[in-house]
């Protein structure tokens, strides 16, 4: 397996993860009396659903489809 594979993989398990964080937050009662009043979670939770889905998702294209490097 490639070190590529191998970094995806792990890329998509840290996002995982952040995601379940952010997931978990926005059930926290702070939260919810933020989304009742203002209409949107907290910046962190925020933060944890965006960047876990992000880093999820680039770990599994780099699962699929790898980087080429460049050959001169």
């Amino acid at each position: 397996m490639s070190s590529q594979r191998i970094l995806g993989f792990a890329l998509l398990i840290v996002g995982v993860f952040l995601f379940a964080i952010g997931l978990n937050a926005s059930n926290s009662v702070a939260d919810q009396v933020t989304n009742t009043f203002l209409g949107r979670f907290s910046d962190s939770t925020m933060w944890y659903l965006i960047g876990g889905f992000a880093v999820g998702a680039f770990g599994f294209l780099l699962i699929l489809f790898g980087f080429k490097a460049k050959r001169s």
